[in-house]
């Protein structure tokens, strides 16, 4: 069995603080469109990126139990700002970043809201981990592959969530698997478990929460 990035497990403390952790409100603080205005870097902070469409936003809802907290869209690339959350009673920043590739907007606006993206994550000393979205059923694709050297060079620690995790057959599974664990293996900041989730039926959901409840 290929032991490089298992799937990650938690015990029942750290699931009981995890839930402790989320059992809290989760509230929208503000969308930034440019540096000056993120606020105060006071608190740990944790981000979520993904491509178009891989289900982020879904992912949040289903982690923060606040349905429509963060909002979807059918068009890829709608959301141009960086969407700050205050959770865990103020104790950290959850922040859902601009989904990346295929966005149905203006060159020069995919290019601005680009250029914010790297710039948060390469400015951003509270950041504590970056969670990378990826479709369980096509693993990394080239478009996933920038966001991740970007990670890597800016030195924040990431950790691959697998999404759409119902979506892939029992049969398909670990293949699906391996081919994720290939291209991960190739990035030195790359934190060496996985998280295999489904916003749909629950699965994995609980482990996300452990792990971000055991950040410091």
């Amino acid at each position: 069995m290929n032991l490089t990035f298992p799937e990650a497990e938690a015990d029942e403390a750290a699931l009981a603080a995890g839930q402790a952790l989320f059992r809290q409100p989760t509230d929208f603080l503000k969308g930034v469109v440019a540096m000056d205005g993120l606020p105060p870097g006071d608190r740990l902070e944790i981000c979520f990126a993904g491509r178009s469409n891989v289900g982020k936003s879904s992912l949040i809802n289903a982690l923060t139990g606040r349905r429509g907290l963060a909002r979807a869209s059918n068009t890829p690339g709608r959301t141009q700002e960086i969407n700050f959350f205050t959770g865990g009673g103020d104790a950290h920043y959850l922040v859902d970043l601009p989904g990346y590739g295929f966005a149905k907007a203006p060159v020069a606006v995919v290019a601005s809201w680009q250029r914010l993206m790297k710039a948060y994550l390469s400015g951003r000393p509270n950041l504590r981990r970056a969670f990378v979205l990826i479709d369980a059923r096509h693993g990394v694709k080239p478009v996933d592959e920038e966001i991740l050297s970007l990670l890597d060079t800016s030195a924040v620690t990431f950790q691959a969530v697998l999404t759409k995790a119902d979506k892939v057959k029992e049969k398909d599974r670990e293949a699906a698997l391996a081919t994720t664990r290939a291209a991960l293996a190739k990035h030195p900041a790359a934190f060496p478990e996985l998280i295999v989730t489904s916003s749909e039926t629950g699965q994995g959901i609980d482990v996300l929460r452990a792990v971000i409840a055991g950040l410091e």
